[in-house]
């Protein structure tokens, strides 16, 4: 899974991005001040495998992991080139989820690149800038397709696939609303990768003060929320400055912390699981005496593709899946009293994987 983190200049996407990753990118009171995406890799914190590791005496316990791109602040007119413009459009091309922050607190010693705090007015003003880059993308293939469209029925086919989309953006709607008559326009427009057709999760970054309630007093925050709502996106509230404290404490010490300011969890677990959702994600798990491990599959994935995560072979000569839900394991104690209980079931080619779901896979190459 990676994630772009996007948002006009001094929102706070930087020292998120390093309260995150810890990976110290570069932060400044200044627009730009982040040229090249920076990435971090990060652990998806899961106490499943954690309890499993230790069950197992395994020797190694590896999460699943999340990728975040710090990519450079957008302004308005990045679509024809102001500010980092194409580069920042771009990087942003190579992400499954963009993750906007946008500034809900006041700040008079925090610069606003538009002089004023005024998060829908922030949210549009991006959202302009990718349907924009968007429309440049598509009248160039509509030019391309466009010579060989009279002549080619498949070719005239999507020449008015892409008519209907440019009106559609020109609408100033998201390709995401746009909706494929049949598999062969929605084959074409995957293809054209569309910016505004990735899913979006808003970070409302907020003052210390209104992390305890969530936000519910904040009338920025709910302001996004409706934003957000309307749009059928996700929103979770953060405090940058809390998540940069924090990713200097001990996992201990984060959870005191946590405890202190009247919340249950951390701004990353927040962005994890809102993350999952919106990308229709989750993980199922192995274990062993070498390794216990979490793989994040797409819902809805059946035994031989989840398999295939772990190994193509395991995918090609699969034969059966076993299966035990990994809670019903830690209550009975060890596989021979599962069995006893018949919770370890023989799953085939048809079982669709669940969350929470522990498997060994048999497989014949």
């Amino acid at each position: 899974m990676k994630l772009g983190i996007v948002g006009l200049p001094n929102v706070g996407k930087s020292t998120l991005f390093n309260a995150l990753t810890k990976a110290g990118a570069e932060m400044a009171n200044y627009p730009f001040c982040t040229i090249d995406p920076n990435v971090g890799i990060v652990p998806v914190p899961d106490e499943r495998i954690v309890r499993l590791g230790e069950f197992f005496h395994s020797k190694k316990v590896t999460p699943a992991v999340v990728e975040f791109v710090d990519i450079a602040g957008l302004v308005k007119g990045a679509s024809k080139g102001e500010g980092l413009g194409n580069q920042f459009l771009a990087n942003i091309r190579e992400t499954d989820a963009i993750v906007h922050v946008v500034r809900c607190f006041a700040d008079d010693n925090v610069i606003h690149v538009d002089g004023s705090v005024d998060p829908v007015r922030d949210i549009e003003t991006i959202d302009l800038e990718l349907i924009f880059a968007d429309l440049e993308v598509l009248e160039r293939r509509i030019s391309k397709v466009g010579r060989t469209a009279r002549m080619d029925k498949s070719a005239g086919k999507e020449y008015a696939m892409l008519e209907r989309l440019k009106v559609h953006l020109e609408d100033g709607k998201d390709a995401i609303t746009f909706e494929p008559a049949d598999e062969d326009e929605a084959q074409w427009f995957g293809e054209l990768n569309m910016l505004t057709a990735k899913p979006v999760i808003y970070a409302a970054n907020v003052g210390e003060d209104d992390l305890a309630d969530d936000g519910e007093s904040n009338e920025y925050v709910q302001a996004v929320r409706k934003y957000a709502a309307e749009h059928k996106s996700e929103v979770f509230v953060i405090c940058e400055q809390i998540e940069a404290e924090m990713s200097e404490l001990s996992d201990e010490d984060k959870k005191v912390f946590l405890e202190d300011l009247g919340i249950e969890e951390s701004g990353l677990d927040k962005l994890i699981r809102a993350s999952y959702r919106t990308l229709g994600l989750m993980s199922f798990l192995t274990g062993g005496e070498d390794e216990t491990r979490a793989w994040t599959i797409k819902i809805g994935t059946k035994a031989p593709q989840a398999a295939g995560k772990i190994h193509t072979d395991f995918e090609r000569g699969f034969i059966k899946a076993e299966v035990i839900n990994y809670q019903d394991l830690l209550n009975c104690g060890s596989y021979a009293a599962a069995r006893e209980k018949g919770l370890i079931r023989m799953e085939g080619k048809e079982y669709v994987v669940r969350d929470d779901d522990l498997i060994e896979f048999r497989f014949n190459v």
